[in-house]
């Protein structure tokens, strides 16, 4: 029994919680979803089993359209998290509640459940009930029954979740030895990596309800494609370096670019992947003639002992300028650092915090190219086509994929609007091979809509949100949506600027001015632009808010150098708007970056004043970041 889903969409209201997925499962296989919470993972299961109803997209099962059956139609059995089985029978009535309201006969019914109960290990406890068994036993049951009738195809919701870890890893290994047996077509959700590891045939990886990518446990692990992946799955470090001719520019050292690796430009950005396992340290340099690439000196800040396992945390110098995604660098902290795990052999040694140590790799993975990703709105407006110009400009220096929006009120405007946006794009296409363009059809909403299905990292678009009403209330909600709702940057260009040299990072003292300076540093490094971070403190300020101010800047400073950002800080005193506009101007800043406070809750969501008088005044396009909660 294979399962196909094709184009498979749902939205909740206005979320979009399955965006377009597209899968299929052979026959016999277990498969896992696996995703963070809100991913989509189990809404997926639920459209399947038909418990819910996709919004577009179609289902299979065996060759056969089930989209629009009903549950009982569709020959599946469904397990979840609760147990969710029935308190006033007892166990073997629980398994065969199935069975009976299909008509089976009693004798093959108690066969059947003889049979189950033997399979799943509760043999001789078909007389209990509920409240006389453990959880794992209460699961357990709850697979019987749902196997009971023989599904061809087997539906599993974190079945293990509200387990203890001892009695979770028997029930996974008795699952798997049951699934083998039977041969039924399983899909198991999961968050577990280890419970997904240990299980697939195959995994599917859920984001932001896209399936971004597929494969056996060992091709994830090892050689994933996207950074997603390579993130999210396993424990692993993440280095960007560049591309120089034949090798990989990492700080003050180098690896070879393997001929293997997926093609990339010169000078540009390179992802390399290297798990904690892979990674090797000791007191002395490697020797010439080892297969070992070293990365330098590392000074080791954290050591953990696991019980099998013995987990470092290297601060490196000699990496110093490389971007790290993982592990995330600590803000304020100019050295990469770098995590290594080592069997925890008493023989190695003692290794101890502030001992210095020479770091290698015995093997390491380069990622498929990425720049950021963005959206821009291009309407027929001065603001659309300024919005236009410097998002393809900056897409071009961030060698990201780019769409351009249009946006018909109605299906006969669709074709006028489609052969705007195309003439926009052929000027850019020569220097933008990832650049699309697309229609949708309503009004500015469609913008978040888009942003959504599309995972964009940057929107941006031409026209200056307000509170009157009109286009530009209506962009006030837009940029409410992405920047509370989504966490989604917004940019606005509502001039024409042709240049992305200078940023301007405005910043606030503080756990919320962060997000600020490390995604204006991405933005800086991606474009290759010098950064100036400012601080502006309040003409009353005294002494101690001025030294917590500089303690900040550093700390920003530090942080934009680890990610080899040319950088230099400015702290001045006096009215907010008038010291930003003047440094804008004074610097002749390309691109000036502030934050979005995050209001109390999403309900009291309020443009800021200073915001919108920065926006109406700037004499450069503006970068609205949302601020970490």
């Amino acid at each position: 029994m294979s399962i196909i889903l094709t184009n498979l969409v749902k939205h909740f209201g206005s979320n979009l919680v399955v965006n377009n997925v597209s899968l299929e499962v052979t026959d016999g296989e277990l498969f896992v979803l696996l995703g963070g919470s809100g991913s989509g993972k189990s809404t997926i299961l639920r459209l399947i089993a038909g418990l819910i109803t996709p919004d577009a997209g179609r289902i299979e099962l065996n060759g056969r359209d089930v989209t629009n059956l009903p549950v009982q139609a569709r020959d599946t059995g469904f397990v979840f998290q609760n147990y969710s089985i029935f308190r006033h029978m007892t166990v073997s009535e629980n398994v065969e509640f199935g069975l009976r309201i299909r008509g089976i006969p009693a004798e093959e019914k108690r066969q059947r459940s003889a049979e189950l109960l033997d399979l799943v290990g509760l043999a001789g406890l078909g007389e209990r009930y509920a409240d006389q068994l453990s959880g794992g036993q209460q699961q357990r049951v709850a697979l019987a029954r749902a196997l009971a009738y023989r599904p061809a195809v087997l539906l599993l919701d974190e079945p293990f979740g509200a387990l203890d870890v001892k009695i979770r890893a028997q029930l996974r290994h008795s699952l798997r030895e049951i699934q083998q047996r039977l041969q039924v077509t399983t899909i198991l959700v999961t968050h577990d990596q280890e419970e997904a590891f240990e299980l697939a045939d195959r995994i599917g990886l859920i984001h932001h309800g896209r399936l971004l990518e597929v494969g056996p446990p060992q091709q994830l692990y090892h050689r994933p494609q996207t950074e997603f992946t390579a993130t999210f799955i396993g424990g692993g470090n993440v280095l960007v370096g560049r591309r120089e001719g034949r090798t990989i520019r990492l700080g003050q050292t180098t690896l070879p670019m393997p001929e293997t690796a997926p093609p990339h430009d010169e000078d540009a950005p390179v992802r390399i992947l290297f798990r904690p396992e892979t990674a090797l340290v000791q007191p002395e340099p490697f020797a010439a003639d080892e297969p070992i690439y070293p990365l330098g000196v590392g000074l080791v800040q954290e050591q953990v002992f696991t019980g099998p396992l013995q987990r470092l945390v290297l601060a490196v110098a000699a990496l110093q300028g490389t971007r790290p995604l993982v592990p995330e660098p600590i803000y304020g902290q100019p050295l990469t650092r770098i995590e290594v795990a080592r069997p925890s052999q008493e023989q190695q040694g003692e290794v101890t915090v502030g001992q210095q140590l020479w770091l290698g790799l015995r093997q390491f993975h380069v990622l498929s190219p990425a720049g950021l990703k963005l959206l821009i709105y291009a309407d027929g407006s001065a603001g659309g086509a300024a919005a236009a110009t410097f998002g393809c400009q900056l897409a071009q220096a961030a060698g990201g994929p780019v769409t351009l929006l249009g946006l018909a009120h109605n299906g006969d405007e669709a074709t006028t609007v489609a052969q705007r946006i195309n003439q926009a794009a052929l000027t850019w296409l020569p220097n933008l091979p990832l650049l699309e363009t697309r229609v949708r059809q309503g009004g500015v909403q469609e913008i978040w809509r888009e942003a959504q299905e599309g995972d964009y990292e940057i929107v941006i678009i031409g026209q200056k949100p307000d509170g009157k009403g009109g286009d530009g209330g209506q962009i006030t909600a837009v940029a409410h949506q992405l920047l509370i709702h989504m966490g989604v940057p917004l940019l606005l260009a509502t001039q024409p600027h042709h240049r992305i040299a200078r940023i301007l990072i405005c910043t606030a003292v503080g756990e919320p001015g962060k997000r600020d300076v490390t995604f204006g540093g991405r933005v800086a490094r991606r474009t290759g632009a010098q950064a100036t971070v400012l601080h502006v403190l309040a003409a009353q300020s005294g002494p101690a808010e001025r030294r917590r101010a500089e303690s900040h800047l550093q700390q920003a400073q530090d942080s934009l150098t680890a990610l080899g950002v040319r950088s230099q800080i400015e702290l001045k005193q006096g009215r907010p708007l008038d010291m930003i506009l003047e440094t804008a101007v004074a610097q002749d800043t390309d691109l000036l970056i502030i934050g979005a406070p995050r209001p109390p809750s999403p309900q009291q969501f309020v443009w800021p004043e200073l915001t919108d008088q920065i926006i109406d005044r700037a004499p450069c396009p503006v970068l609205i970041v949302p601020m970490q909660e």
